[in-house]
């Protein structure tokens, strides 16, 4: 039997991610046939062509002349009128500039001119938004895929999967079926390891139902589990959706019997971990342990990936030396494959480490390697740096750290010579009492120890860091701030981004021990992914929240800073290929280097029948319309949305011309002006607080 195993968008096309390539190699160790699917990068590589990005804007021009055929423009009207004319210039330069972006980003020599990868970065990034706006109000990059009701109940799923609000659609019927049906495939399997890939793995799986009806399909991955271990009975029955199982935990045995209940048609009803539907309850699963012994797992297996496909000029690979979390205190925090918390901690043997990364830099020809796992213990990383340098493998690699005491200048120097390219810490706050909320363990003093040990040994030191941590002041929020301003010339990049609470961290657990006086779910999320709090004492007010943004602009002006997954982000295979090839300060040096321009990007002027100007400010009522169901209300549907956005002003024809450049907010055009000649910048200010996805 053969199942196909798909990895959806929507996440980082430049470097391949480990979930099928560890479930891959597992089953192909026990004897399954298994076509492995990268249709993330496949399904990217498809819309970022000439040919999908005309067809985006001949979409937004379509639009733009059937919202301007009406009487007047309503309040969603506005919104997507304000949002398709701010990604107009946009729309109509992507397509001459984006495969000279994309082979910027593949070329060995291109890739490391600073000003061409900034132009390629800026061209992409300007496709994307050319991109969302087509299918407004899809908002997709490559760390999520937001629209706002897609992921409130699965009737809403089915509705965002139709060709017309799906860019994916295509790449379905003309890529992914027909390989599928070519393999014989018995079984799919569709991994969501972030909930950016949620909707696409849904409408993946809707199109897959449709068009193999005889294929069983199920799911897996922390995306899914972490949505599906919280659901029962019905309710379980329903996010099923599409999918005939699920798979919740780690995946590789209870896939393993999964399989093999499948080639031999038993029930599927007592293979533990197992999701599958029940005529009395709905949907059950039984639960066991769910954590796999890594010490027994073979290496990841890349066989049969687009390894060429990658919007990288060299192959950097991920590689799993342990699993789960050997702190496992932090309160913040819910990760990975867990109930509460992370996963118990497991490591491979340091022999087997070893002889797994010679393998995979044989078969794959690379030095460069990403060590991707929830939390490495420092003695571990040591020992594996002591057998790396005895091997004499010469490898190039990064990884995520806890910063602990016991990492001197000794230990940094062994890790250096072994390899290490960087090291991202987290620190999450600058500021003792929050870090002991947190529950951290090393004192502020301790990381700032790391830091300089690992940047005197020559290893780029990432910081991890986050505000508004319930209680957190002012002042501990600035405290983050000027820690990191005063370890500017250690830190290679960092980022700064705000709390979330999700359901299975210890806040969420006990929220009135860290000063929270409820939680809630709003009322038609059925699939419950949302979870909102309000603190007991506000503890800032919204002009010390326009300080601390005010401070991170002032902080980014150090470094080039970028988002996820480009160089300058945090923990990204773009950033490991900069510091290796110019040293762990190149973010610093590159601070001054001019913005990215849009290739074929030039001014336009266009003549609009509504005040573009005017609908712009739509946006912000929007904001007050989703603040007011989720704050107040405390329910959301489309039903209560259209309610309140038919109370909205309309907005009467008002004809005027405006100046449109890619990347920035339409101009009001004065008579006589002629249009800005100057070059185009994607973005003119750096960010202070990138999106970090590992």
């Amino acid at each position: 039997m053969t199942i196909a195993l798909v990895y959806p968008p929507t996440c980082d096309p430049t470097a391949p991610y480990l979930a099928v390539p560890m479930l891959t190699g597992f089953l192909r160790e026990a004897g399954v046939s298994v076509l492995p699917i990268d249709a993330n990068v496949e399904a990217w590589d498809d819309l970022l062509t000439p040919t999908f990005l005309d067809a985006a804007r001949d979409r937004i021009e379509a639009r733009i002349a059937e919202i301007e055929s009406a009487r007047v423009a309503g309040h969603e009207a506005q919104v997507e009128y304000a949002a398709l004319f701010g990604a107009l210039a946009d729309a109509h330069a992507a397509p001459r500039g984006i495969l000279e972006a994309k082979a910027i980003l593949r070329d060995p020599v291109a890739f490391y001119d600073a000003d061409r990868y900034a132009d390629a970065v800026a061209t992409i990034e300007s496709a994307l938004r050319a991109i969302s706006a087509s299918y407004h109000p899809l908002v997709v990059d490559f760390t999520a895929y937001r629209t706002p009701f897609g992921l409130l109940t699965p009737d809403d799923t089915r509705k965002e999967a139709t060709k017309e609000r799906n860019p994916f659609f295509d790449y379905v019927v003309e890529t992914l079926v027909p390989k599928v049906k070519a393999s014989g495939a018995r079984a799919i399997g569709i991994s969501v390891c972030f909930p950016g890939q949620l909707q696409p793995a849904y409408a993946f799986a809707h199109q897959l139902r449709a068009a193999l009806p005889g294929v069983h399909l199920t799911c897996g991955g922390p995306g899914i589990t972490q949505m599906l271990i919280r659901l029962s009975g019905r309710s379980l029955a329903r996010a099923l959706g599409p999918f005939d199982s699920a798979v919740v935990y780690e995946g590789e045995h209870t896939l393993l019997s999964l399989v093999r209940a499948l080639e031999q048609g038993d029930s599927l009803r007592n293979v533990p971990n197992v999701v599958v539907r029940d005529k009395l309850l709905g949907a059950r699963w039984t639960p066991a342990h769910g954590m796999e012994d890594l010490s027994k797992l073979p290496s990841p297996d890349f066989e049969g990936l687009p390894l060429q496909r990658y919007l990288s000029p060299e192959l950097v690979l991920p590689y799993d030396p342990t699993r789960g979390c050997y702190w496992g205190k932090c309160t913040f925090c819910h990760y990975g494959l867990a109930e509460v918390g992370t996963a118990k901690y497991r490591e491979r043997p340091v022999g087997a480490m070893v002889e797994h990364l010679r393998g995979l830099r044989q078969r794959h020809g690379t030095r460069r390697f990403y060590f991707s796992q929830d939390s490495v213990a420092p003695k571990t990383l040591l020992k594996l740096s002591t057998a790396l340098l005895d091997a004499k493998l010469d490898l190039r690699w990064a990884t995520d750290l806890k910063p602990e005491k016991d990492l001197t200048p000794e230990r940094a120097k062994v890790l250096a010579d072994a390899g290490a390219i960087a090291c991202a810490l987290g620190v999450e706050s600058g500021d003792d009492r929050v870090l002991a909320l947190i529950d951290k363990g090393p004192p502020v003093a301790v990381v700032s120890d790391v830091i300089h040990n690992l940047a005197g040994a020559g290893v780029a030191a990432e910081a991890m860091c986050f505000t508004d941590f319930p209680t957190e002041t002012r002042d501990e929020a600035l405290r983050t701030l000027e820690f990191l301003d005063d370890h500017r010339d250690g830190l290679g990049v960092y980022i700064v981004g705000e709390f979330g609470l999700t359901h299975g961290s210890l806040v969420a657990q006990s929220p009135e021990s860290f000063g929270l006086r409820e939680t809630w779910q709003v009322r038609g999320d059925e699939l419950g992914l949302g979870i909102f709090f309000e603190e007991t004492n506000p503890s800032k007010s919204e002009e010390d929240r326009e300080e601390i943004d005010d401070a991170l602009a002032d902080l980014s002006e150090g470094w080039l800073l970028r988002t996820y997954p480009w160089a300058g982000a945090v923990s990204t295979a773009h950033t490991l290929l900069y510091y290796d090839r110019f040293g762990p300060q190149v973010f610093r040096d590159l601070a001054a280097r001019r913005p990215g321009r849009v290739l074929g990007g030039h001014a336009l002027v266009r003549a609009a029948r509504f005040d573009v100007a005017r609908a712009t400010n739509a946006a912000a009522r929007d904001a007050g319309i989703w603040s007011h169901l989720v704050n107040e209300a405390r329910e959301v549907s489309r039903e209560r949305y259209a309610e309140l956005a038919a109370g909205a002003p309309a907005l009467r024809p008002s004809p005027r011309s405006f100046e449109l450049l890619p990347g920035r907010a339409p101009r009001a055009r004065k008579p006589g002006r002629r249009p800005d000649a100057r070059p185009n910048a994607a973005h003119g200010r750096k960010l202070a607080s990138p999106l970090k996805r590992s």
